[in-house]
């Protein structure tokens, strides 16, 4: 006859460090988003800041709405303030600015073996627009 005595023990811790990898895997998660949003914020509002680059030579010469690139990235630069944040790429493309941010971030809990930071991007694109 087999003896069954503590396989329940067994099952149940295996059951608890899943839960436990679980709540790990969640957390981690559910913090990386919000500071996605969070970043996705600054790169649409660095987008719409870098939009006021108009170049006004071209504008009130030829009558174009073209975006100066130099302006652009001089208008990012003061918006993203914050040491975290990498302004990774700005492209202007007649009245279009795209916008690639980075930022590092460290996770909420930090599991043996895995890494306890990682790199989140946000990208965001403007258009200048006249009025009729």
């Amino acid at each position: 006859m087999r003896r069954d005595d503590g396989q329940i023990t067994v099952m149940t811790i295996g059951f608890f460090m899943f839960l436990g990898l679980l709540a790990v895997v969640v957390i981690n998660s559910s913090a990386a988003f919000l500071q996605r949003q969070q970043l996705d914020n600054v790169a649409d509002g660095a987008a719409l800041a870098a939009a006021d680059g108009l170049s006004r030579a071209d504008f009130y010469r030829r009558g174009e709405v073209r975006l100066d690139g130099r302006e652009a990235r001089r208008l990012i630069g003061e918006y993203v303030t914050g040491g975290d944040i990498r302004v990774v790429s700005v492209s202007t493309d007649g009245d279009q600015v795209h916008v690639r941010l980075e930022r590092t971030i460290s996770m909420a809990i930090a599991s043996p073996g895995w890494t306890s930071r990682s790199t989140i991007v946000s990208e965001a694109t403007s258009q200048l627009r006249l009025g009729d």
